[in-house]
C-alpha cells in the first residue's frame, strides 16, 4: 500500500533564469496549459537550505546544472491559490517565496520534467514578463536588469 504523499511546506523558491543579455528561460506547465512560469519548487524539507532548493528545482524542472546561483534577497508572501491548497496542510493559506536568480552562459534547451511542463521558450526579459501568470514571478524577471547590472559591476 502506498502511503499518501506529504504536504508541501509553504516555503519556496523561484529562480528567474536568464543570460548575460537578459533572455529569460520560461516553462509552460503541464496542470495548467497556458500558465508560464520561471522556475519553482517548494523545500523538500524544513531545514534545506534556500540556496539547495533552488537548485535542485531547476535540476528536477529543466535539467539544468551548473551557472551563477544569486539570492536577490528578494521575499514574497502571497495567498496560495485555491485550485493548489489541497496540496498544503489544512488551514495553510500563504506561501513564503524566496528569489533567486541563475545565469548561463547563453540560452540552452532544457530537459523538462514531462510531468511538471509541456513546452520552454527563451524570450527578452520584458516579454518574460508580460507572458508569467503569477504577478510575483513577473516582478522578479521585472527586477532582472537591476540585478544583472550588480552581478556584472566590478
Amino acid at each position: 500500500m502506498q502511503s499518501a504523499k506529504p504536504f508541501k511546506i509553504p516555503e519556496s523558491v523561484l529562480v528567474v533564469i536568464h543570460t548575460p543579455d537578459l533572455q529569460v528561460l520560461l516553462i509552460e506547465r503541464a496542470d495548467h496549459p497556458g500558465y508560464w512560469q520561471s522556475v519553482t519548487g517548494s523545500k523538500d524539507a524544513p531545514d534545506e537550505p534556500l540556496a539547495e532548493t533552488a537548485r535542485r528545482e531547476v535540476e528536477e524542472e529543466t535539467g539544468i546544472s551548473g551557472g551563477t546561483l544569486t539570492d536577490w534577497n528578494l521575499v514574497n508572501v502571497y495567498d496560495i491559490y485555491p485550485h493548489w491548497r489541497h496540496r498544503y496542510a489544512p488551514g495553510v493559506t500563504r506561501n513564503t517565496e524566496h528569489v533567486f536568480g541563475l545565469l548561463l552562459p547563453g540560452p540552452t534547451v532544457p530537459r523538462l520534467a514531462p510531468r511538471e511542463h509541456l513546452a520552454w521558450q527563451w524570450l527578452p526579459w520584458h516579454e518574460a514578463a508580460d507572458r508569467c501568470f503569477s504577478p510575483s514571478n513577473a516582478e522578479a524577471v521585472l527586477q532582472l536588469p537591476r540585478f544583472v547590472a550588480v552581478e556584472a559591476a566590478p
